[in-house]
Formats: structure tokens, sequence, C-alpha cells
């Protein structure tokens, strides 16, 4: 079955931006419940509100697509197409005002990757991307970094809070932090769409959930990301991303490390 990947983006988009609108003006009076998987995994009614905002609206408009969110409003579908949703990557950082969040929409034809946005609410950027259409930051045209030294390169770390995840983290950190420039923890979409447009040279995630990386992948790639895990392909357990520049040194570096 075709499908008009623009009015795709249209809508996401739109969704999106009433999704971050929403955590901020909610953002004084939200409640926190019970943690998820272990104590780092915490999730508010902010998080649910949106993932509804968002699943309904889609429902609306392609009843027979799958959706795949992370607070539990997924179905199967029957098109062949399928959404998946992280209504709020970065809620400790949304909770603890300690950094940036984003909103993540993307769009797959079965197992590939079509559509894509991501919005950061409060610096009010969304980027997005049409699967062999480039990337786009407000509608603008962006491309990856053309840096090639690690040792001058900004790197961007994500990773799962959990007691395994943060022992593979340490590690990675131990053996790039002294050969890179510098580093930053970020959410996984804004490390992928930091790479986008060039903020960063390169970045690693370790252990995410597909709705963490799925838009911001597409987004990276489409912007001339290099994008790999222990092999050819990148994975939720390691996502590798640099410019083509840089990519064969950091790849190495992390493999070892990882």
């Amino acid at each position: 079955m075709d499908r008009d990947l623009g009015a795709a983006r249209e809508l996401a988009v739109g969704l999106a931006v009433r999704a971050g609108r929403l955590q901020i003006d909610r953002r004084d009076t939200l409640r926190v419940g019970a943690p998820k998987a272990h104590a780092n995994d915490v999730v508010s009614d902010v998080d649910i509100d949106s993932e509804q905002l968002i699943v309904d609206a889609i429902r609306a408009a392609w009843p027979d697509d799958a959706v795949q969110a992370e607070e539990g409003h997924g179905r199967d579908g029957a098109s062949g197409w399928k959404w998946v949703i992280d209504p709020l990557d970065g809620t400790r950082n949304y909770i603890s005002r300690t950094g940036p969040w984003s909103v993540c929409i993307a769009l797959y034809q079965g197992d590939e990757a079509r559509m894509a946005v991501v919005h950061e609410p409060v610096a009010g950027e969304t980027f997005s991307a049409v699967d062999g259409g480039g990337a786009l930051l407000n509608g603008e045209v962006i491309s990856a970094s053309g840096g090639g030294s690690l040792a001058e390169a900004l790197i961007g770390v994500s990773f799962q809070p959990n007691p395994r995840t943060k022992d593979r983290a340490g590690r990675l950190i131990r053996e790039v932090l002294p050969l890179a420039g510098d580093i930053r923890r970020l959410p996984a979409a804004l490390n992928l769409v930091y790479l986008a447009c060039g903020r960063l040279d390169g970045g690693v995630a370790l252990d995410t959930k597909l709705w963490d990386i799925a838009a911001g992948a597409l987004i990276a790639r489409e912007a001339g990301v290099v994008l790999g895990g222990r092999d050819a392909d990148f994975s939720t357990e390691l996502t590798i991303g640099a410019g083509p520049a840089l990519w064969a040194e950091l790849s190495e570096k992390v493999r070892k490390a990882a």
C-alpha cells in the first residue's frame, strides 16, 4: 500500500509540537508514577497523556496502521505500516529540569523506517526526514559534521541507567574520553539528531529501545551520518554514528570498548 509520506510528516510534526506544548504547560503540575524496569526508569502522567494524544490522532488518520509506543498504547495493524512513538524521550531530564528532552515519532513500512520527526519543545526545534528526501531542521536542510579528528571531536553518549548498562557505559567512557575532544550525555534521540545537524561529530547509544532511536536514526542517516553497531547494522544494543571522515576511527574504538 502506498503512503503519502509528506502528509505523514506533516501530521507527525503537528502532533509532536502539540505534545511538546502539553509537556511545557504541565511541567509544574506533573505527577511521577512508580518506576518501571528499574529505579531510574521513571514515568509521569505527562508521558502517558502525550502518548495518548499522538496515538489517538494517528488512529483517526490511519486506523489500520500498527502502533508501537513506549507507554503501552500500542496495537497490531493490517496495513503493513507501523508507527513507533516515544512521547517523551528524556523523562528524567524533564522531571528534574536538568537537560533537554524530545518527542519522537517514526513511521515504518515493514522493517524500514520511512518517515521520522524529533521535536525539542524548549528550543522549538523540529527535526524531520522522509526516506530518500534528506533531513530538515525547522524546514531547512541539515547535514553531518565534516570533522575527522577524534582528538577534537565532540561525542554524544546515551545509555539506559540500569546497573548493567551503566557498567558498560563506564567502560566505554574510560576508553573513549581520553582520546576524544569531549563528550556529552544526551537522550538517544537528541544524540542522533544533533549528529544530523553537525552539533556533534560522533555519537554512541547503549541498550536503547526501538522507540528511543527509530526517528533519530532515520534523520541522522538522511543527513549523511554513518550508522553501525557491532557490525554494519546499528541496533538497540549498540548504535554508533559519525560523519564519514570520523567513522572508521570512532567505530573501531567504540567496538573495542563496548
